[in-house]
């Protein structure tokens, strides 16, 4: 069985479940580094990765 490992950090987080907004949170993989913006409001989640100017991924280096 293959060994489970927890890839994706949270970096940031604001907002809370209980608000109208709802909350967004930035993700990282560990393996790629690539981060990761996700937002969850009522029953809906959306999760998408955040792009620069150019179009090339945000990568965020985690120790």
């Amino acid at each position: 069985m293959a060994k489970i490992t927890n890839r994706f950090v949270r970096i940031h987080k604001e907002g809370n479940s209980l608000s109208n907004e709802g909350y967004r949170q930035l993700i990282v993989d560990k393996e790629t580094g690539v981060t990761y913006l996700l937002i969850s409001c009522g029953y809906g989640t959306s999760i998408t990765p955040l792009l620069k100017a150019d179009g090339a991924p945000v990568i965020t280096r985690i120790s």
